[in-house]
């Protein structure tokens, strides 16, 4: 069995992967990814963090944070996130997969995978690469042919702070240079 353990970095910087149960396409809905950015957008006020990107596909989202000054609890903030998610998603008419007796004893739903993939970021480079392997992830998912094209995602957001050029990733024929980012384990 793996051996999940988390490291953490008071005011470090993350990667973040989460999954939908099932990689159900959750989030093709629109009221889905409403929901979701208005928790996301709550949690921001409630335990404060700087959410330096994110990319939404329709199964599973990227983002990377970085915590305040001597914070390292982001479990606890994507443990809110998708609890509050999956009540409002619920409560809206939503529906969820079915689980098992384990998963209902846990107090878990048909929604979210139960855990989430972390990366902490080690320097400037590391957070490039993770940040463009983010940005990437709809063109390598064939979603769209370049990254500006998919609407659900900081790029644009910083192709407007001058991070990005706006044709950023496009005619390329093979991905950016990701440095050691695992994107067989990153989705």
């Amino acid at each position: 069995m793996p051996d999940y353990r988390r490291y953490f970095v008071p005011g470090g910087t993350y990667f973040f992967t989460l999954v939908t149960a099932g990689r159900r396409p959750l989030f093709r809905n629109d009221r889905a990814r409403t929901i979701l950015g208005r928790v996301i957008r709550e949690e921001l006020t409630n335990k404060p963090f700087e959410q330096i990107a994110i990319v939404l596909l329709p199964d599973h989202l990227h983002a990377i944070w970085a915590l305040p000054s001597g914070d390292k609890d982001y479990p606890a903030r994507w443990k809110s996130i998708k609890a509050r998610f999956t009540k409002d998603w619920i409560s809206s008419g939503g529906d969820e997969l079915p689980t098992s007796r384990g998963y209902r004893k846990q107090r878990r739903r048909g929604i979210w995978q139960a855990r989430f993939i972390e990366h902490t970021i080690r320097d400037e480079r590391d957070l490039h690469h993770h940040a463009d392997y983010l940005h990437w992830n709809p063109v390598k998912h064939q979603l769209v042919d370049y990254p500006k094209n998919w609407p659900w995602s900081s790029f644009h957001r910083l192709v407007e702070t001058g991070d990005y050029p706006s044709d950023w990733g496009c005619g390329q024929p093979v991905p950016p240079d990701f440095g050691d980012v695992n994107g067989d384990l990153l989705e």
